[in-house]
């Protein structure tokens, strides 16, 4: 009995300090390229509910493993592999564990998302990066017979709730309102506006909104423009100035329908985004090169066994289009770290110059993404990219390749 009792005393003891350990880590690396189709999937994967007076409890999760191979360049030379200069790996693979709570009630709502991302191996691997990817709640202050209006404040990123591919990678810590009326026979028409953290200690906010107009006289047919405000406060030091000289509007025009002969639901869409604060500068070649955009399609979305989905994409991404924080584009890979007007990727070290400028813009190539439903729960994701640079007279001459294949299991 006293050996049991030791044993028991043991293991839990054991497992509050390693509990201990993952809370006070750091945090681990972003990914995120699922498609949308995927992530409004793994939505509806709710299986344990508990009912509560007045709500109702969710709690759902992921259990995820993957492997990406990349192959990176500047001015010819490798920028991964053990001899390269920055020593990434050209291999990597990841385990990772997503545990997602929600509650509801008739008028109010609150979600968050618990992030374990760790690198896979006995020697090297990590066991301690715990992210908070998403924390808020929601509240409906006015109902209507075809409007609704809401307040949400909290954390997730800007891209889960705006339509982009390019931007938005970034944390949104603050207010979000709501306000969504559907006209009948007209469109769905909405408008989100929103106020957001950048940095506490220097009195600095962000501001963004996006309006849109979906499915268009029932037609299929939709329309989004999306405007990020990073500019809004003055810093004495022209460098740090530069990194948030961005206002950056977006216009997308889609198109959703269902083809009889495929017999699944097809999307086009076009976008670009234009960076109103650009400069003609000496490290961008004396050039504004604040234009970026992408055109593509997607095909199929996972419900159930056998289900399908793919999407492919192109991009072009001029130097100053969108900023190296809140860049969600397919880069250039950037193994070694670097910004573009800093030699850090995030905005330390000294000046870069036009031939040393590298950051996560200035490129041009292509995603595909393809995703199939192994059983209800199990999904095979994999993904493959292929850019380079765009203008060769900014920066090294860089090439990047990547595929990625994962298995994730929703519960």
């Amino acid at each position: 009995m006293k050996k049991s009792l030791f044993f028991c005393t043991t293991l839990l003891c054991f497992g509050a300090r390693a509990m201990a350990d993952t809370l006070d880590a750091g945090d681990g690396g972003l990914e995120g390229r699922d498609i949308e189709a995927l992530r409004e999937w793994i939505n509806t994967k709710r299986q344990v509910t508990v009912k509560e007076k007045g709500g109702a409890l969710s709690i759902s999760g992921e259990v995820r493993t993957e492997m990406q191979a990349s192959y990176e360049t500047a001015n010819g030379v490798s920028q991964r592999g053990l001899s390269s200069v920055t020593g990434v790996p050209h291999e990597t693979f990841d385990v990772e564990v997503n545990l997602m709570l929600d509650y509801r009630t008739d008028r109010s709502w609150a979600s968050a998302k618990l992030e374990f991302d760790n690198d896979a191996g006995i020697f090297n691997g990590s066991l301690n990066k715990l992210k908070l990817e998403r924390a808020y709640w929601g509240v409906r202050f006015v109902e209507g017979d075809n409007f609704t209006m809401d307040a949400e404040v909290g954390r997730r990123r800007i891209n889960s709730f705006v339509d982009t591919k390019l931007q938005g990678d970034s944390f949104f810590d603050g207010i979000l309102l709501r306000y969504d009326h559907e006209f009948e026979k007209l469109a769905k028409f909405y408008i989100h506006p929103g106020v957001f953290v950048i940095n506490e200690r220097a009195s600095q906010f962000g501001y963004l909104g996006e309006i849109g107009f979906l499915d268009i006289g029932d037609t299929g047919f939709y329309t989004k423009y999306l405007l990020i405000d990073w500019d809004t406060k003055h810093f004495k030091s022209a460098l740090k100035q530069r990194r948030f000289d961005f206002l950056t509007s977006q216009l997308t025009l889609g198109y959703k329908f269902l083809p009889k002969a495929l017999n699944k639901i097809v999307v086009l869409y076009v976008a670009g985004v234009y960076n109103h604060k650009a400069r003609k500068l000496a490290i961008s070649d004396f050039k504004r090169a604040n234009v970026g955009g992408y055109i593509g399609f997607s095909v199929g979305e996972l419900k159930k066994k056998g289900d399908w989905s793919m999407d492919a994409n192109y991009q072009v991404v001029q130097a100053q289009a969108v900023p190296d924080f809140d860049s969600a584009g397919l880069g250039l890979g950037n193994a070694a770290g670097g910004g573009f007007y800093t030699a850090s990727f995030n905005g330390t070290g000294a000046p870069n110059t036009r031939e040393t400028a590298t950051g996560s813009s200035n490129f041009r190539g292509y995603n595909i993404t393809f995703e199939y439903l192994l059983t209800n729960q199990l999904i095979l994701f994999q993904s493959w990219t292929q850019t380079h640079s765009l203008d060769n007279r900014i920066g090294p001459v860089r090439r990047f390749m990547a595929y990625e294949m994962e298995f994730n299991y929703a519960f």
